[in-house]
This record gives structure tokens, C-alpha cells and sequence, in this order.
């Protein structure tokens, strides 16, 4: 058990999920081309982050007094800023519980959520609008 629930998000976690996923799935990986390695690459990245931000967001749950063994913890969003290479920024958002869709553009969200999807919207807008 990590000594700080974030540390299962380090680059080393996050390579190893990677390497697992890529080892299972090696026998596909073998048939594909180099882009199409790349992809899967990123697309297991991707995957990682999610689960294992939903670990780091379990075991801070765990650890806390106030919600040990209770499936009604507080609601819940990570979002990772990861380095792509040159200034590019990968982002990762994960949400627990789940966003409920309610139709209309409508999203039911915990206050925490809420935050976390106004900040994504906020640095993914357009620059010029500002």
C-alpha cells in the first residue's frame, strides 16, 4: 500500500499498468503497425490514468475515518496534467461517481465535479475568446 494514494499516478505506475496492458494484449499488438502501436500506446495511457485515479481516489476514501466502508463517499475529480513532449500537455479527467447524462445537455454532478468541469472547460476554451 502506497504511503500517499497519489503516488499510484507517478510515471512509474502509470508505465508499469501501461507495460501490463501491452503484455496482455501483446499477441494484437504484434499484428499492428507502427502507428497503429503508437495508438494503442496512448489509448492504454489513457486507460491507466482512468483506473488507477479511481484507485488513488479509493484508497483516499478508505484511509479517511469519516467514510471508511461507506459506498456513500464524497463525489469525486481527478484531473492529471501529464507531459506529451515539447509544450504539449495531455489532460485526464476522472470522475467517480460516474456522470449521470439527464438528456438536454444536462449533467448531474457532485459540487466537486461541477468544479473540476468548469476548470476543463475554462482551459480548453478558445484563446482568442479571452
Amino acid at each position: 500500500m502506497p504511503k500517499d494514494p497519489a503516488d499510484l499516478l507517478s510515471d512509474a505506475s502509470v508505465d508499469a499498468a501501461v507495460a501490463a496492458l501491452a503484455e496482455r494484449n501483446r499477441h494484437h499488438l504484434a499484428s499492428m503497425t507502427a502507428a497503429e502501436r503508437a495508438d494503442a500506446i496512448l489509448h492504454w495511457r489513457d486507460l491507466a490514468l482512468a483506473v488507477l485515479t479511481a484507485a488513488t481516489g479509493a484508497i483516499g476514501t478508505i484511509d479517511s475515518e469519516l467514510h471508511a466502508g461507506s459506498a456513500d463517499g464524497p463525489g469525486r475529480a481527478v484531473i492529471v496534467f501529464e507531459d506529451a513532449g515539447g509544450d504539449d500537455v495531455n489532460i485526464h479527467a476522472s470522475f467517480y461517481p460516474e456522470l449521470e447524462d439527464l438528456g438536454d445537455g444536462q449533467v448531474a454532478v457532485t459540487p466537486a465535479q461541477a468544479a473540476a468541469l468548469e476548470l476543463l472547460e475554462e482551459i480548453s476554451g478558445d484563446p482568442e475568446e479571452e
